[in-house]
């Protein structure tokens, strides 16, 4: 007889990338679930993925990242981080964990989920919209909170799916050149966030007016328009509340933390570089 069995919930992070096809799995399509799954297997923490209870928190489309969602599953073996770490690809990688209750659902048991939309507030963006254009912005982000139904903001999977939902909070905000949004829900519709973002924009725009902006909430009417680029949406964290008590892995968040430094030197430097050579003032002295 083997050992008795206990779960454990873990937080991960992830990049969004054209390698893989989102986070839940998919037949014939590389997911991040997938790296996790075989991961688990090779370091011996789980053997058949029926029984052993493995469940993601959420599941977030291709090109999406995430800092802390989490994950859980019944194992015989006290988590080593880094042991299941090496057995994963840099883009992924788990960073803390708890031991919960053997009837725990990392789905259902979140109090919120937490995403952030991050756009950079470039020259050309600026000239766009103006201080006037973002401070309706900021008030729109406002509208959403409490609960509405955002029939109007979510992608159809369903046809009778219920798409009132209670917003938390929803905010925009400028920090170093960069527009952040932050949006906190129990749990959000398919593509809500980005519908959200892609609305906001248009009011900055002037695409949209405030009184047309309000009107998406009326679920009478359809609209139908494209979502916001999927590679400025990271699922920021899930929120359990004080129950539950994450032991971080010093390791595991340094392993983390440099890969996020070494993406962020590699594309702080081809920004650099296409921003020369868009306005041609690269020096040509000893040409």
């Amino acid at each position: 007889m083997g050992m008795e069995k206990s779960r454990y919930i873990f937080k991960f992070y992830y990049i969004g990338s054209k390698r893989y096809h989102g986070s839940q799995r998919q037949p014939d399509y590389l997911t991040v679930e997938e790296c996790l799954l075989n991961a688990l297997k090779e370091r011996e923490y789980i053997k058949d993925e029926k029984k052993s209870g493995f469940e993601v928190a959420s599941r977030t489309d291709k090109y999406v990242s995430a800092r802390g969602s989490t994950f859980s599953i019944l194992t015989e073996k006290l988590p080593i981080l880094m042991e299941i770490n090496t057995a994963l690809p840099k883009k992924i990688g788990i960073w803390a964990y708890s031991e919960v209750s053997r009837d725990f659902f990392s789905r259902y048991n979140a109090l919120y989920r937490h995403y952030k939309y991050i756009v950079p507030y470039s020259p050309i963006l600026r000239r766009k919209i103006t201080s006037h254009n973002l401070n309706e912005m900021i008030r729109a982000c406002k509208s959403f909170e409490g609960s509405h139904d955002f029939r109007n903001f979510s992608k159809r999977e369903k046809e009778n799916e219920k798409t009132t939902r209670d917003i938390i909070l929803a905010s925009l905000t400028l920090e170093n050149d960069f527009l952040i949004f932050d949006f906190k829900s129990r749990a959000f519709l398919r593509q809500q966030i980005r519908r959200m973002v892609a609305k906001i924009f248009e009011l900055g725009f002037e695409i949209i007016n405030f009184e047309e902006f309000l009107d998406l909430f009326n679920p009478s009417k359809t609209y139908s328009y494209q979502p916001a680029d999927p590679l400025g949406l990271i699922l920021w964290d899930i929120n359990y509340g004080k129950k539950i008590k994450f032991t971080v892995d010093d390791k595991s968040k340094e392993r983390m933390n440099k890969f996020f430094l070494q993406q962020e030197i590699k594309f702080s430097t081809k920004q650099k570089l296409f921003s020369l050579m868009q306005h041609n003032n690269i020096s040509e002295k000893g040409l």
